[in-house]
């Protein structure tokens, strides 16, 4: 079964009214954290879509900058999408029901969905003031440091301070040995069977192509730093 038709009928178990935010109540627990990880990015996306005032981006391009969406799923996306859009409750609430939508021990992948969020937010090629607003609070209701948050930021965002040192979640000041334990910690959490393990679908690891060319970059910079 696919993560679309599973996002399918997690939709259809919603009684009638209910909004879409009630749904992240619905797939509590680690056998639907994929289907709540997917609902959640496309959810938040949609409210983000109206930070910086636009409404009229094709959502399924954007949403294809993290997932694979066969021909035929586009509805399902599209569906989310629509609702999140409709609901009158404020991303903030969303922000908080996913993070109670997942445990303790979810932190990376909470990182996983915030950086699908900022691909969404690059779609169209520019990163709007909102758009960083709101990405920002949804990374402090997450409790991402912000330290991990301009990591990020950037990594992700075209024209950002491109720190090495924030990519891999160190300070300038941190011994060579603790960044190159930072940097293989973080090579074996961007691998795609840790990402899966963790909950993201296997239709977004695409993800981790990406951000293993920005770690490995890091790496090699602030090594030849510290070499010369």
């Amino acid at each position: 079964m696919s993560i679309w038709t599973r996002i399918a009928a997690a939709l259809s178990a919603l009684a009638a009214g209910e909004s879409l935010s009630a749904v992240f109540d619905l797939v509590r627990g680690a056998p639907e954290k994929s289907v709540g990880f997917t609902i959640a990015v496309i959810a938040l996306g949609a409210k983000m879509a109206k930070a910086d005032g636009t409404v009229t981006r094709d959502e399924v391009t954007a949403f294809r900058r993290v997932f694979s969406i066969p021909e035929g799923e586009e509805e399902h996306a599209a569906h989310v999408f629509n609702l999140a859009r409709q609901d009158v409750a404020g991303f903030d609430a969303y922000a908080r029901k996913i993070r109670a939508m997942f445990g303790p021990g979810d932190d990376e992948l909470l990182m996983d969905l915030l950086e699908g969020l900022f691909h969404i937010a690059m779609s169209d090629g520019l990163y709007h003031p909102a758009e960083d607003a709101f990405l920002s609070e949804v990374a402090r209701i997450f409790g991402v440091e912000e330290r991990r948050f301009h990591g990020l930021r950037a990594r992700l965002v075209e024209g950002a301070p491109r720190d090495p040192y924030d990519v891999l979640g160190v300070s300038p000041d941190t011994p060579l040995r603790a960044i190159r334990k930072a940097w293989r910690q973080a090579v074996k959490d961007s691998h795609p069977d840790a990402m899966v393990a963790r909950g993201v679908p296997e239709e977004a690891v695409d993800l981790a192509t990406r951000r293993l060319i920005a770690v490995n970059a890091a790496w090699d910079e602030i090594s030849a730093q510290r070499a010369a």
